[in-house]
């Protein structure tokens, strides 16, 4: 498996291999044609209501990453476009949060190398 790396979307620089959008929704003030990448899996990212409830607050974060897993657990085959390219080379993950530890791509990132396939 190659490389995992989350990047800010508004912070992003040009990357090695695959780059994807972890979001829900689209990053607020960014132009669709300004990103290159080969996929925005929304699908991937934690549910509307889970998304809704966490609100960024750090004090909620230990949980949210449980829901969030047990998500994952369940959203298996839609990982799938993640795995393939982790396992041919490097991988971004984008995301749009001001918190650069407490996020979906945090938890995103740790849960694709503790699951490789």
């Amino acid at each position: 498996m190659g490389p995992i790396t989350i990047q800010r979307v508004y912070d992003h620089q040009p990357a090695e291999g695959a780059v994807f959008l972890v979001d829900r929704v689209w990053p607020r003030g960014v132009r669709k044609d300004s990103l290159r990448l080969d996929g925005w899996l929304r699908d991937v990212a934690p549910s509307n209501e889970l998304r809704q409830w966490f609100g960024h607050r750090p004090e909620r974060f230990a949980e949210f990453t449980d829901r969030y897993r047990a998500e994952l657990d369940a959203a298996r085959e839609a990982l799938r476009p993640l795995l393939d390219a982790a396992a041919a080379g490097p991988v971004t993950l984008l995301y749009s949060a001001k918190d650069t530890e407490h996020n979906q791509a945090v938890v995103l990132r740790d849960y694709l190398l503790e699951h490789p396939g």
